[in-house]
């Protein structure tokens, strides 16, 4: 393996581990869970703000409401499902989508009411078979920025458009700012009429061109109810990983009895559209691992600053820079250990700490610190480093 693998770099910064016996499982430790948090706490945000409601449904679903949606029949196989003797056989939920109608259907909804844009970070599990698994990459267990926009036809050029405009927001900010397209189009086993086909690719690919993307297409590559956007990152050994995908569906509100009152009084099927901005999560984590190589812009770094005392005389003082750090909402970790401080220093930088605060006898009379970083060293009072950061 490389050394920027996101794999080493995960054991290398204390991030997670996975265990033999839960293939497929990832064991986030106390930094990658942080990093995890900042991370759907951003996307979270950026969410909120476009007017998304989060929900959470349950990870245990009857088999029956698979059956129903069509779920069943396409990913059987890849489901982890549970026979009982009696009652309904369940099934651990692979997606989303099924749970947001049923949240739809659970009240009469009017025209006037849509778009309806639901967002959960939930759990999904998929039975992936041993072989295709790969680190963060691909896993058994894992987290979506899942996203169901329940609304009229004439309302998915403008959500597409909201979309579209989200992941390349999002993208830049992490790094990302070029990324490669795809719509993929109606499979061969599918559900839906041609018609319907017809013209749900159509209103998705005008959208996208709308958008200013050129996406190259897939033939026989869409969702069994609908064509889709996939929005792909290539890594640094050149692979391509899927991320983001926004899918244009006109059979599962149908299939699962969704309907809103028009304008004329009468029941009508909206259309959905299905979205993730960074797919899993965990994948995401990844790919960001190995493009940064580790080194973590400070916003996203699970421990921003390392607070570093020269000798025992300084570890009351930098016990209070740790304190008030805190209390400004960073992420600092104390090296106060008894090992030189150039030992100090090089464990900080091998852990990829993108702040090291070295604080000396003249520091810490003045109540300051001597803060290194990409723009070098210079001494800082403790007071400014919130607003640096």
């Amino acid at each position: 393996m490389e050394q920027n693998d996101h794999r080493i770099l995960g054991q290398q910064l204390d991030l997670y581990h996975m265990e033999e016996d839960a293939p497929g499982m990832v064991y986030w430790h106390a930094k990658g869970w942080r990093l995890y948090n900042i991370l759907e706490d951003y996307i979270r945000g950026e969410m909120r703000r476009l007017g998304y409601d989060e929900v959470r449904s349950p990870q245990l679903l009857p088999v029956s409401l698979w059956e129903k949606s069509g779920h069943w029949e396409k990913f059987q196989e890849n489901m982890f499902a549970f026979k009982r003797e009696e009652g309904r056989d369940m099934a651990l939920k692979p997606m989303s989508c099924p749970c947001h109608l049923q949240i739809f259907n659970s009240d009469m909804r009017s025209w006037r009411d849509l778009p309806m844009r639901f967002c959960e970070f939930g759990q999904c599990h998929r039975d992936e078979p041993s072989g295709s698994m790969h680190g963060l990459m691909r896993t058994r267990a894992f987290e979506q920025d899942d996203a169901h926009v329940v609304c009229l036809p004439g309302q998915v050029e403008s959500e597409v458009s909201r979309f579209v405009d989200l992941l390349k927001r999002v993208y830049a900010k992490l790094g990302f700012p070029d990324f490669e397209v795809a719509l993929s189009l109606r499979p061969q086993k599918r559900a839906g009429s041609d018609e319907d086909w017809d013209r749900s690719e159509k209103q998705l690919l005008e959208a996208a061109l709308s958008c200013g993307l050129d996406p190259r297409l897939q033939l026989g590559e869409g969702a069994f109810y609908g064509p889709k956007l996939e929005f792909a990152l290539r890594d640094r050994q050149g692979r391509l990983w899927q991320c983001g995908t926004i899918q244009l569906d006109m059979v599962l509100p149908g299939r699962l009895e969704a309907a809103y009152v028009g304008e004329d009084g009468k029941k009508h099927v909206p259309v959905m559209l299905h979205h993730a901005v960074l797919g899993s999560m965990g994948r995401f984590i990844g790919i960001l691992l190995e493009e940064c190589e580790g080194h973590l812009p400070l916003w996203l770094a699970p421990v921003q600053m390392a607070v570093l005392p020269i000798g025992e005389e300084q570890q009351g003082y930098a016990r209070e820079v740790m304190d008030q750090l805190r209390a400004a909402d960073l992420r600092p970790a104390l090296f106060d250990q008894s090992e030189s401080l150039q030992r100090r220093l090089v464990m900080a930088h091998e852990q990829k700490i993108p702040v090291h605060l070295v604080i000396g006898k003249r520091e810490a009379a003045a109540g300051q610190v001597m803060m290194q970083d990409k723009d070098g060293k210079r001494v800082v009072n403790l007071a400014e480093i919130p607003m640096m950061v």
